[in-house]
């Protein structure tokens, strides 16, 4: 019963003679993880993302059959951006407990990666809904400028400036400034 055109990759998601479902249902099982993910890195919150993979997977699935034949999992991916844009919109945005900060331990501590993964996650929650979008697409998702804009209906130089921004905004939340590639380098100052 797939009422618009037919895959244009049969073997992809496991298209062909079988129609949509069995077609939408390859493209969750195989994309499904990696989709999970963004959600994810948008919300900071596992419930919330499988929460907000769910509805986008909802709202997508009655299209299906006119959106899995070039970039099934663009236009997903960019729907699930969207959602969460809107969730953010609406939620309650009160206080926020804040524990003490420790101090910074001299000696090595075999937590201290999780620390500031933990860190980082909180900083990029942090972040304006928009920049958040952007760094989760650019530099946890790998997309391009140009695939990023076109994710976010946006242009390449907004996509630039709201990078920058966030960057920023990281730098001054992480607790230990990182270097490019990802080393740890001493505060100054």
């Amino acid at each position: 019963m797939n009422r618009g055109a037919p895959n244009r990759d049969p073997d992809r998601y496991g298209g062909g003679e079988g129609g949509g479902d069995r077609d939408f249902e390859a493209f969750v099982a195989a994309r499904g993880p990696r989709l999970l993910r963004v959600a994810w890195l948008l919300t900071g919150d596992a419930h919330l993302a499988e929460d907000l993979l769910q509805t986008t997977l909802a709202k997508v699935w009655p299209k299906w059959h006119r959106i899995s034949g070039e970039r099934p999992e663009a236009y997903v991916r960019k729907a699930l951006v969207h959602t969460h844009a809107s969730w953010w919109r609406r939620r309650w945005r009160g206080e926020v407990p804040h524990g003490e900060v420790p101090d910074a331990a001299g000696s090595f501590d075999a937590y201290e990666s999780v620390d500031l993964e933990q860190s980082l996650a909180a900083a990029v929650r942090s972040l304006p809904v928009g920049q958040r979008a952007v760094v989760v697409l650019r530099f946890f998702e790998d997309l391009s400028v140009e695939d990023t804009a076109a994710t976010l209906g946006c242009a390449p130089g907004t996509v630039k400036s709201q990078s920058a921004k966030a960057l920023l905004a990281l730098r001054a939340a992480l607790p230990v400034p990182v270097e490019e590639g990802g080393e740890r380098r001493a505060r100054r100052g």
